[in-house]
């Protein structure tokens, strides 16, 4: 591959979509029409699939949109390698000013791009982020961003608490924005892990970048009950979200600012963890026994006085649940 643009030499005012595409057949020609509707005003559109060694008729479904998006590149991956490393290599390839996400089995609305494009230029701002539209089915519900103030440009760290409520650091999903591609932070996404992924890269985001702001744009839509996703299956990639945390909660620790943010990356891997303990029923017994095993053996490795002023705030139940898998001496509180 060759090398990426800089950032100077990045083509002003196009937005690259960029598409990870595992056995997408069913869904990708919804997200390549969706794009090729796009009404973009004084912006233009580069779309970039990543092919992660698909072994349906994904590529040809892409291939055969040459004609109706112009600026559409097609990169493939000689054997799976994960979203990660599928968005990665696309961020690579992108020449765009401005970076979109989008998934295979997801689209956007005919103006979304355009006006988050312009929102971001207008309020002078290194990202936007957005609501989306939730379907399932025939149903659709909007989802909003947890903060209230719209078209108001913010500081991100501003908005990574309050702890025991819904902030914009809960809100992990790249898709609902669109980010100036040189504030991305480095390396971009963590392709050790094939879930969670997206909640290290949205804390290194937060703590990385100056200025962002959220508009009122749901114009994403987001599939819910993809039997092909990995939040649909139940596998070991499912316990990645344990590997994802422990980065986590490293990066925090090393902040400027970690004794404020600290509480809030613990109570995350908490309701993460507790999520999945109530679904361990589901699991084959060795997956469920592995659960537990990583759960615990996480909690050893992270900060101890923290951890146990992150437990003691919690609802019984949850304590409850995290406590049956650590030593209750975590519980004296450091002086």
């Amino acid at each position: 591959m060759t090398e990426p643009p800089t950032a100077t030499e990045r083509i002003a005012g196009q937005i690259s979509v960029i598409i990870p595409a595992y056995n997408q057949e069913p869904y990708i020609t919804d997200a390549l029409d969706s794009l090729a509707a796009q009404r973009l005003g004084r912006f233009t559109l580069e779309v970039i699939v990543v092919d992660d060694a698909s072994t349906d008729l994904t590529a040809t479904l892409v291939s055969g949109y040459t004609h109706r998006l112009q600026n559409l590149k097609l990169v493939g991956h000689g054997q799976n390698r994960g979203v990660s490393a599928a968005r990665n290599t696309g961020l690579e390839a992108a020449t765009g000013q401005y970076i979109a996400f989008l998934d295979p089995d997801d689209w956007f609305s005919r103006d979304h791009l355009a006006r988050l494009a312009s929102d971001l230029e207008d309020l002078d701002v290194d990202f936007v982020r957005c609501d989306h539209v939730q379907v399932t089915g025939a149903t659709r519900n909007i989802h909003r961003a947890p903060q209230a103030r719209r078209h108001t440009v913010l500081e991100p760290r501003a908005d990574i608490l309050p702890v025991a409520a819904s902030s914009m650091i809960d809100y992990p999903f790249p898709p609902t924005g669109l980010f100036r591609h040189d504030v991305l932070p480095a390396p971009w996404f963590d392709e050790s892990l094939d879930t969670c992924e997206d909640r290290l890269w949205t804390w290194q985001l937060f703590l990385a970048a100056g200025r962002y702001a959220v508009v009122g744009e749901p114009g994403f839509f987001y599939r819910r009950g993809n039997s092909a996703s990995l939040t649909q299956v139940f596998d070991e990639r499912q316990l990645h979200f344990v590997h994802a945390y422990l980065k986590i909660v490293n990066l925090v620790f090393t902040d400027r600012d970690a004794e404020q943010f600290l509480p809030k990356a613990l109570r995350q891997f908490f309701a993460v963890s507790c999520h999945h303990l109530d679904r361990a029923r589901n699991f084959p017994p060795a997956m469920a026994a592995r659960l537990r095993r990583e759960i615990s053996t996480a909690m050893a490795a992270m900060p101890q006085r923290h951890l146990a002023e992150a437990l003691r705030d919690l609802d019984d139940r949850r304590r409850g649940l995290l406590l049956a898998l650590h030593k209750p001496s975590v519980l004296k509180v450091n002086p």
